[in-house]
């Protein structure tokens, strides 16, 4: 199951976040997403679990909880929307 975290402080890493959703179960990937020019945290991350039981208990078990001093937002991730293209030729 794929797992979107919000409102994270912007010195969460990818390895405290695998570490804070590991107490749950098995951790596919954790992806911090950062801004591309000045490589900052944009606030938010993506977090992988296998097991969608786990994955369950870790939104259970970390939404509103305290990750690196902030209270994060934890829920199932919605798939991409498709966009328009910004300019065309």
């Amino acid at each position: 199951m794929n797992i979107f975290v919000g409102n994270l402080s912007y010195t969460t890493s990818d390895d405290s976040l695998r570490q804070a959703f590991e107490a749950f179960g098995q951790v596919s990937s954790a992806r911090v997403i950062v801004d591309r020019e000045s490589q900052r945290s944009r606030g938010f991350a993506f977090v992988e679990m296998p097991n969608d039981q786990e994955a369950r208990a870790a939104i259970q078990g970390l939404d509103g909880r305290q990750v690196d001093g902030r209270p994060v937002k934890v829920n199932e991730a919605r798939p991409k929307e498709p966009r328009e293209p910004r300019y065309q030729r």
